[in-house]
C-alpha cells in the first residue's frame, strides 16, 4: 500500500482558517502525491463542526497534550471555552489519518489544533510558545509523523524516502 499524507485543508488553498482565509498554496509542491491519490486533505476544525469564519482560539495553560489530558483548555478571543470542540477535532483528524492509512501529516503551525512547532500563548497578543496543538500531539502519540508548513524540505525528504521504499517493495 502506498504511503499517504494527511494535509491541512488550508495549506491546499481551501479558505477554512478561523478568519476564512487559506494559509498557503502547497498544491503545486505536493501535486505528484495528489495526482497519485496519496493526499488526504482535511480540516479538523471544520470536521468538528466549527464555522468559518470563527473567532481566534488559543490554548490556555499548556499545549495540545495538556488539553487532551484535561490540564489546559482552549478559549476563543471572547473568553468562550471551546475545548471540547478542539478535542473532537483532534480525534477526527486521527480517525481520518488512520482510515486512509496516513503515516504522516502536514499541518498548519500556530493553530491550537494543527500547530506542531509552536502555538500561541493564550494572551491573544500574537505571542508564540514552543509546543503543539491538540491534533498534532494526538497524531504523534499514535505514531504518525507530523510536519509543519515551515518544514517543507524535511517533508519532501521524507516523501522521497517513502517513495524509494515503495518502489523497492
Amino acid at each position: 500500500m502506498k504511503n499517504k499524507l494527511l494535509v491541512s485543508a488550508c495549506l491546499m488553498g481551501f479558505q477554512v482558517r478561523y478568519n476564512g482565509s487559506e494559509k498557503a498554496q502547497l498544491a503545486a509542491t505536493l501535486s505528484r502525491w495528489q495526482q497519485a491519490g496519496r493526499l488526504v486533505i482535511h480540516c479538523p476544525e471544520l470536521a468538528a463542526g466549527l464555522p468559518t469564519p470563527r473567532l481566534p482560539a488559543e490554548i490556555l495553560g499548556g499545549t495540545g497534550g495538556d488539553v487532551l489530558a484535561g490540564r489546559a483548555r482552549i478559549v476563543e478571543s471572547d473568553g468562550r471555552d471551546v475545548t471540547e470542540h478542539y478535542q473532537l477535532a483532534a480525534w477526527l483528524a486521527l480517525s481520518a489519518a488512520r482510515e486512509a492509512g496516513c503515516q504522516a501529516a502536514l499541518l498548519t503551525d500556530g493553530s491550537p489544533t494543527c500547530g506542531s512547532q509552536f502555538v500561541y500563548d493564550g494572551s491573544f497578543r500574537g505571542r508564540r510558545k514552543a509546543g503543539a496543538g491538540v491534533a498534532a500531539d494526538l497524531l504523534r502519540a499514535h505514531g504518525i509523523t507530523v510536519f509543519s508548513d515551515g518544514q517543507i524540505p524535511q517533508l519532501l525528504a521524507w516523501m522521497a524516502q517513502k517513495e524509494q521504499n515503495d518502489d523497492s517493495v
